[in-house]
């Protein structure tokens, strides 16, 4: 029987060729460096595939690092960075929309950046948080020590509820919330973040501080707006201008990755830093908003069309192309270069793995995800199937969410991908999604019913922003508006690299 919450086995035989890395990462306490983008999922990574575009040093990282090539997320993302920080299902944290309160990250969480504090690190987050933009909920007032971070769920955005940046902001020298002041920032939103994480790891290093840094872009999110020569090969391949600037941040994410691969290269850290990369949900539609139309046309003519990995769905959906994302983890001389892990693994399952990682204690009965450290130890070690949970959210505020239950919602084992109640994939057999079993297996549609059914009982009672009364103000407008009457909006002052 499939259990929907375990944790794995380590099989001594199987991890013969791998006892040094065994030996090693439980308890190993290495500096950790995260790097989330948003939007853009599995497909946009040379590696991955992807006809067009060039990005040499994720292809780099995916050399060097072992790769999960089944990582499974939310369809959004303020729901799956929920689920980093938790080590739980979005919907346990409250967050099932991305705006309208309904983002906002339960306060009785014991949060990833206050798990670590436990064990004597300090914490930084760079770009996008998205999980609550009033103040109780903001990351210098959760654990976090270092914040430098824009609001909502994008540069720029505001809506009529709480969740929203700061007035008028763009992507070029945006202004940014710094431990709760803002600062005018200088260059292409991208660039500015990782310098400021650059900073501040340097900072941690030469203080000989174990740190995590979680740099998380609000690239390649629209508008697809990137720096004019990130985007200028694209326009002369014949994209449209939103496909330009979108596969444009992408590159440019590209090139940061870049700069701090340098970097700790030339501070002397990779020897006791972990990089992991991910993204924070399926692919957005590249300026085309759906599959199957054409982004633009080559000079002669021909149709370009968009890239999936030949998966179905994008950002948004329930299907494997919504969730499915990079997660590659590179550890040199600690952990395998090379090396892919089938097993599905899942956004809930990084606070469990940074805990083991660092030596800290899980909170009683709040995480439902695994400790990866096994797989990344060994990729053939002994794995206990499970079941994970998929919902898009979503629903029109004040309804009963129940009337959404059995709606764009998935079950995902390692097989199989049942979804909206009505189609089941063999996800080995058909990848795609292409051919319908649910005829075929009763019994496994009856076992993936029930777990579902028996998950959101459970859920159901979690979902705490549900009745949340609309916001009269947007935080961030009120407190830009009044530091700029009581002194203004400083230039930050970038860090020497």
């Amino acid at each position: 029987m499939i259990r929907t919450v375990t944790f794995c086995l380590l099989a001594i035989a199987a991890c013969m060729p791998y006892l040094r890395a065994a030996d090693s990462l439980k308890g190993s306490r290495p500096n950790i460096i995260l790097v989330i983008t948003d939007d853009q999922g599995y497909g946009p990574v040379g590696r991955h595939g992807h006809p067009w575009l060039k990005t040499p040093n994720m292809d780099e990282l995916y050399d060097a690092s072992t790769r999960f090539t089944r990582f499974l997320v939310a369809p959004t993302c303020a729901p799956t960075r929920s689920a980093l920080m938790t080590g739980r299902h979005p919907m346990q944290n409250g967050v099932t929309h991305t705006i309208l309160e309904r983002e906002r990250m339960t306060l009785d969480a014991f949060i990833l950046p206050q798990m670590l504090k436990t064990v004597g690190y300090t914490s930084g987050i760079f770009g996008k948080w998205h999980l609550g933009d009033e103040e109780e909920y903001q990351p210098h007032t959760r654990g976090f020590d270092e914040a430098f971070i824009h609001g909502a769920g994008g540069i720029g955005q505001a809506y009529a509820c709480s969740c929203a940046d700061a007035p008028d902001n763009k992507y070029f020298d945006p202004a940014i919330r710094h431990n709760g002041k803002f600062v005018k920032t200088h260059g292409f939103c991208t660039d500015v973040f990782f310098t400021a994480a650059l900073g501040w790891i340097k900072e941690k290093h030469e203080a000989k501080e174990p740190f995590f840094a979680y740099i998380s872009t609000n690239a390649p999110h629209g508008p697809f707006i990137a720096p004019p020569a990130s985007r200028k090969r694209f326009e002369d391949m014949g994209f449209e201008s939103q496909t330009a600037g979108f596969y444009g941040m992408i590159e440019n994410i590209d090139d940061n990755m870049g700069r701090l691969m340098l970097k700790l290269d030339e501070w002397n850290m990779q020897e006791n830093t972990m990089v992991i990369f991910m993204s924070d949900n399926g692919m957005t539609g590249g300026g085309s908003g759906r599959q199957g139309k054409a982004l633009g046309k080559t000079a002669d003519g021909k149709e370009l069309q968009l890239y999936n990995a030949n998966m179905k769905g994008l950002k948004g959906s329930s299907d494997e192309g919504g969730v499915r994302v990079p997660f590659f983890v590179r550890w040199n001389g600690k952990v395998n270069a090379g090396k892919d892990v089938d097993r599905i693994a899942a956004h809930i399952d990084l606070y469990p793995t940074l805990a083991s990682l660092t030596g800290a204690s899980l909170p009683e009965g709040q995480v439902s995800g695994r400790d990866l450290v096994p797989l990344i130890e060994n990729p053939n070690a002994d794995w206990e199937d499970r079941f994970l949970f998929t919902h898009q959210g979503r629903w029109k505020t004040g309804v009963n969410p129940d009337n959404d239950q059995w709606k764009h919602f998935a079950v995902r084992n390692q097989k199989y991908r049942f979804v909206d109640n009505n189609a089941l994939f063999d996800m080995e057999a058909d990848p795609s999604q292409k051919n319908n079993v649910i005829e075929q297996h009763p019994e496994i549609v009856k076992q993936m019913k029930a777990a579902y059914e028996s998950w959101w009982k459970v859920t159901r009672p979690m979902m705490v922003n549900e009745s949340a009364p609309m916001s009269p103000v947007r935080p961030f407008h009120v407190l830009f508006e009044e530091q700029q009457k009581n002194g203004g909006i400083p230039d930050w002052q970038a860090p020497n690299l």
